[in-house]
Order: C-alpha cells, then structure tokens, then sequence
C-alpha cells in the first residue's frame, strides 16, 4: 500500500465518522496491513488532510479530521 493509497482510505473513513477512531480501530475496520502507522506518513496527514489525534484513555489516540482544513 503507498502513501496516497493510505492517506485516502484513512480521509474517507474519518471524514465519514466525525467522532474519531483509535489506530486499532482504524486498522481492523479497513484491513490495514500495519502494525503501527508510519510516523511520517502521519505528520504528512496532519499537513495535507488536517488530521488530528487527541490523547484518550491510557495510551490510545483518538483520529480524526480537521473540518477547518
């Protein structure tokens, strides 16, 4: 799976769920094949799509996307 590949399923997830998911969420409802998603590849969502994670319960992060981007 490439950037754009990954970037693109993971908007539209979001995009469609403006509560937000945790990566295991993330990865188990679209198939992902990561065990742990590429920092790089994150700060370049947070850039290009406005996504953001907000600390949740113990050691998870919530996903979801900026509507101001």
């Amino acid at each position: 799976m490439r950037y754009v590949e990954f970037r693109d399923v993971i908007q539209r997830e979001l995009i469609g769920n403006p509560e937000g998911f945790t990566w295991a969420e993330l990865k188990e409802r679209l198939g992902l094949p990561y065990e742990q998603p590429c920092p790089d590849w994150i700060n370049r969502m947070e850039q290009e799509i406005g996504l953001t994670r907000a600390r949740g319960a113990k050691r998870t992060f919530t996903w979801k996307i900026n509507s101001n981007k």
